[in-house]
């Protein structure tokens, strides 16, 4: 069974960095876009950062300058480094990738289960 695993997430005080963690595990055989999605109490889902197979990124700009993503395809892994962390960036983050399963070899779109990141005043 696939899944996404996240980590990282916690308490950090404005001004600080934290650094999430999602690992794609079970019977993976490939790998396209990768991305990190938040969503703060009342409010709809929002992408905070994507990157292709190739590398690509891309960042809305809210974040721009202050986050970074990027993936390691032999570990199956993606990270998103935050840096310069503001009140507004509180949130449940999730990991979102589009995985091929070594089963039914099928693409499909995957969720974590969600890590919260709390930033302090």
């Amino acid at each position: 069974q696939v899944q996404l695993v996240e980590s990282g997430g916690g308490l950090v005080q404005a001004g600080g960095s934290l650094r999430l963690s999602c690992v794609a595990t079970g019977s993976v055989f490939g790998i396209r876009s990768m991305a990190w999605y938040r969503q703060a109490p009342g409010k709809q889902r929002e992408l905070v950062a994507g990157i292709t197979s190739g590398g690509n990124t891309n960042y809305p700009d809210s974040v721009k300058g202050r986050f970074t993503v990027s993936r390691d395809n032999i570990e199956k892994t993606v990270y998103l480094q935050m840096n310069s962390l503001i009140p507004e960036d509180t949130a449940v983050y999730y990991c979102n990738a589009e995985l091929r399963d070594s089963i039914e070899y099928r693409w499909s779109q995957y969720w974590g289960q969600g890590t919260q990141v709390t930033v302090s005043s």
